[in-house]
C-alpha cells in the first residue's frame, strides 16, 4: 500500500500478496484502515474507483466492489454515484506527529533483521510474536 496526493487528496496504490493467504478483497479493506490510522488518507479522500483498481491488479471488479462494500459497512467510506467512493472517518491515532521518528527507528530495526539474515516472513513472525508477548506481559502487569 503506498498513497499519494492527487487531485482529490491523497490516493492509496493497492498491493496484493497471494502468499498471505488473505482473500483479496480483504487486503483491500485492510490497506485501507492502515492508511487511515497512519494518517495517509484522511477525511475527504476518494479511494480509486472500481475500475482503476481492476485495472492496477488484475482482479475481478466484484473483489473490490466487496471491499467497498465492507469499508462502507464499517461507516469509513461513502459510495457517491458517479462521483466515487470517499472517506468519511478517519482511524488515525491522536498524535501522528511520533509516527515519523517511530518509521525512522523501525526502519533501522528492519535493516538489522534483513542484515541478521531473516526475510519478509520471519520478519513479520518474530513482530507478530513479540507484540504477542508484550501484550500478556502488559495485561499480566510484568511490562
Amino acid at each position: 500500500m503506498s498513497a499519494k496526493k492527487g487531485k482529490t487528496g491523497s490516493m492509496i496504490e493497492f498491493h496484493l500478496d497471494e502468499r498471505s493467504g488473505v482473500p483479496p478483497y480483504l487486503q483491500i479493506v485492510q490497506q485501507v484502515q492502515q492508511a487511515l490510522r497512519l494518517g495517509m488518507l484522511g477525511v475527504g479522500d476518494r479511494l480509486p474507483t472500481v475500475r482503476e483498481v481492476v485495472e492496477q491488479l488484475v482482479i475481478n471488479p466484484n473483489t473490490v466492489l466487496k471491499a467497498y462494500r465492507e469499508l462502507e459497512h464499517e461507516e469509513l467510506v461513502v459510495s457517491r454515484p458517479g462521483r466515487g467512493t470517499f472517506v468519511i472517518r478517519t482511524m488515525a491515532a491522536v498524535s501522528l506527529a511520533s509516527h515519523a521518528a517511530l518509521r525512522r527507528s523501525l526502519t533501522r530495526w528492519l535493516q538489522s533483521a534483513r542484515e541478521a539474515g531473516l526475510d519478509d516472513e520471519s520478519i513479520v513472525a518474530l513482530f507478530n510474536v513479540t507484540l504477542w508477548e508484550s501484550r500478556v506481559q502488559e495485561s499480566e502487569g510484568t511490562a
